[in-house]
């Protein structure tokens, strides 16, 4: 997803509260009411700034669609995108964006020519490239001697 520069605007003012501080922590897209005693959320679900609950999934999705044209699910995938780009663990990654397969989560995992050079180490011979077919002989680097 492309961030411009109205998108850097955005995030100030989400995160400006009614009394003039700011957000530290807790939930950041809040529900209009504070909740019910009856069906009072999780703790981690209330906002500690306001005592509003947290926003669901499907009615975020419907307002930022209608008011900044923005897509939910887009937005979740560029934040494991952008902890992927921060070399932040796959089984981080997983336990954020709750994915139980690895193979769903490794699409956000990409590694740019940066991540690779520093693992890269200057005794094998040859950069990374496609494997090669084992052939029963071993070296260091994968190499036939």
């Amino acid at each position: 997803m492309y961030w411009d520069s109205g998108t850097a605007h955005l995030l100030p003012r989400l995160l400006r509260l009614p009394d003039g501080t700011s957000h530290t922590h807790g939930p950041l897209f809040l529900s209009e009411r504070r909740p019910v005693p009856a069906r009072r959320p999780t703790a981690a679900d209330i906002c500690p700034h306001t005592g509003r609950a947290r926003l669901g999934y499907d009615r975020a999705r419907v307002l930022l669609d209608q008011y900044a044209g923005l897509d939910l699910h887009q937005l979740r995938h560029s934040a494991a995108t952008h902890l992927g780009d921060a070399e932040v663990s796959l089984q981080l990654i997983m336990g954020k964006t709750r994915h139980k397969n690895p193979r769903t989560a490794m699409r956000y995992v990409k590694p740019g020519a940066e991540a690779i050079a520093k693992v890269w180490t200057p005794e094998c011979a040859h950069p990374p490239g496609p494997r090669r077919r084992w052939s029963g002989r071993s070296s260091r680097c994968g190499r036939l001697r």
